[in-house]
């Protein structure tokens, strides 16, 4: 696990990160927040070694097209080797995504 794959907003005494944890259905599909207070590392395959193209910002929220089973990490929703993908070439850790379930929402990727 040795890279992170996130970095944590710091927050001054008594504030709270954002806590919207609602997952948003529209014409154009369902997007899922990120843990509140993270910003995640968006990938090109499944893992930390894979190389980072982007990172999320705190807030936002994400489609997932299909998911992959990967590098087994640790993030605020538990411990998972699952990964969603959020666009061509593109993944986060489910760990840091909140989708209100356990495993598998979306189909398999090839």
């Amino acid at each position: 696990m040795g890279v992170e794959e996130h970095t944590q907003e710091p927050t001054a005494a008594g504030e709270t990160a954002s806590t919207d944890l609602t997952v948003e259905t529209t014409a154009s599909g369902t997007r899922y927040p990120i843990a509140p207070g993270y910003r995640v590392n968006v990938r090109t395959g499944p893992g930390t070694s894979y190389r980072i193209v982007r990172t999320l910002p705190y807030g936002q929220k994400i489609p997932i097209y299909c998911q992959k089973p990967g590098e087994r990490v640790t993030g605020p929703y538990g411990t998972s080797n699952l990964w969603d993908n959020i666009a061509n070439g593109q993944f986060v850790a489910d760990v840091y995504v909140y989708t209100g379930r356990d495993g598998y929402i979306a189909p398999r990727c090839d």
